[in-house]
């Protein structure tokens, strides 16, 4: 149970509960956009080059979200390979996005408490 209440979260694309090692056995399949559900109608989504991810949280369709960020990540540097679904590939500053495995951290802390953990830095964009 999540500090939000109740609130189960499953991979988009079918249906199955999203854990976090659920996610790390996706992410290791290579570039690509993962979404989650969640039960009350928030969504998460980690799109992966394979070596940094972009996670971004949606109240539900149409809000602009918020993202983890990496401060520490150089301000001009932007990295490349972020395959979404539709097979497009995009680039994103490094600051938009944080290594692989803190981006399973974050959405692990997301799935299991409704919230990023408290020592992510954190991007709202509304």
């Amino acid at each position: 149970m999540g500090e939000r209440g109740t609130e189960d979260w499953e991979f988009a694309d079918d249906g199955t509960a999203a854990t976090a090692s659920a996610l790390r056995g996706r992410l290791a399949g290579g570039p690509a956009e993962h979404w989650l559900h969640s039960s009350l109608g928030r969504r998460l989504a980690v799109v992966s080059n394979g070596e940094r991810a972009m996670v971004v949280l949606l109240d539900g369709p149409g809000d602009p979200g918020e993202h983890a960020t990496d401060p520490d990540a150089d301000a001009e540097e932007w990295s490349d390979g972020f395959v979404l679904a539709n097979g497009q590939a995009d680039s994103y500053p490094d600051q938009d996005t944080v290594p692989l495995e803190r981006a399973v951290a974050v959405a692990a802390h997301l799935l299991a408490h409704g919230a990023p953990p408290p020592d992510a830095p954190w991007s709202v964009d509304r």
